[in-house]
């Protein structure tokens, strides 16, 4: 399914893409630099696992919002496909709000362990040596993309488009 734009109904780029794309094309540079380093200088940078790991997880999370605006969420197919197509659509909006209510969860954790990390902790990473409070705070910067998918695979479902079911 190609991403549309609502407004002018043609093929657009859009953000989400464009991070996702940008985080992917980074790890990968990342470990190709160590790749090289390790061939030819015989030496490994330690801190291409930490950031990658990283990288990955804020990719995640904005690939989650386009996962849930296109319906492509793991379901339970086998048994959601025994339903009436108005109980499809009960189960897609449960499945909705409860990711709702999990990623503010998740948002309303992040935030009380960055506030702990500035004000108690002071962790730091153990390769870069940076506050570990910046990885955190990417997840809760990325979040809005996932509210975004939820939002737009509400309306997908209510216009009938059904679910990844």
């Amino acid at each position: 399914m190609r991403a549309v734009d609502e407004q002018s109904g043609g093929d657009a780029v859009r953000t989400e893409h464009v991070i996702i794309a940008g985080l992917m094309g980074a790890m990968a540079l990342i470990a190709f630099v160590n790749v090289l380093g390790r061939y030819i200088f015989h030496y490994s940078l330690a801190f291409t696992e930490e950031v990658t790991i990283n990288l990955f997880v804020w990719m995640v999370v904005v690939g989650s919002g386009v996962a849930f605006e296109r319906g492509g969420q793991l379901g339970m197919v086998t048994v959601v496909q025994r339903l009436s197509p108005k109980y499809r659509r009960l189960c897609a909006r449960l499945g909705l709000v409860l990711s709702t209510l999990l990623f503010l969860t998740l948002d309303v954790l992040l935030v009380v362990n960055i506030r702990q990390e500035l004000t108690l902790f002071h962790a730091r990473s153990a390769a870069l040596g940076i506050p570990v409070w910046i990885y955190y705070a990417g997840v809760v910067l990325l979040s809005p993309f996932v509210f975004r998918g939820i939002i737009r695979g509400w309306r997908r479902v209510s216009d009938g488009e059904g679910g990844a079911y």
